[in-house]
């Protein structure tokens, strides 16, 4: 750029160089925002990761509940019974260590819907809980836990993290 400055009648071309303090201080403050923006960005990638995680860990917990019934459909029922939401108010550590075979080494239903309650416990945290319903051949397993990564947690004992899965056998 150039500038033309007078003086007296005489006319003098001048060349301007270098920044001016205000260029330097919006172009730093463009930085810092873009930097902050990114740094967001990659706070929100990690939430929604951890809440993509819990949710496959829950699939994967249905379905290997429901393996189990199709594995065993002549005790199918005792299932549905087994794995209530009042049933996981009895999962504790000490129940999750101990061994689940009984003394002549087979394992009960109730001792495999036990070992099952202890992983989801494990995998989804304190809170999670499930529900196996049955309506005539169709089997629905409920899974719930509480999110916090994924948005506000529970709230009036909604839990936002939720899967159903349903078959038929």
């Amino acid at each position: 750029m150039i500038v033309t400055v007078r003086r007296a009648g005489v006319a003098r071309a001048r060349s301007q160089r270098g920044f001016s303090m205000i260029e330097v201080l919006i172009a730093v403050l463009v930085l810092g925002l873009g930097l902050l923006g990114l740094a967001m960005l990659q706070t929100l990638n990690v939430r929604y990761a951890q809440s993509a995680n819990y949710r496959t860990r829950a699939t994967n917990l249905a379905y290997d509940l429901l393996d189990q019934i199709r594995a065993n459909r002549a005790l199918a029922l005792q299932f549905e019974n087994s794995v209530t939401k009042e049933s996981f108010a009895s999962v504790t550590g000490k129940q999750c260590t101990r061994p689940i075979t009984t003394q002549d080494g087979l394992i009960t239903t109730e001792q495999n819907a036990m070992r099952w309650r202890c992983q989801v416990r494990a995998a989804l945290g304190p809170e999670a809980y499930a529900i196996v319903r049955r309506n005539s051949n169709e089997y629905s397993i409920e899974i719930a836990w509480s999110d916090l990564q994924g948005g506000v947690g529970k709230q009036d004992g909604y839990y936002n993290g939720k899967i159903n899965v349903k078959t038929e056998l």
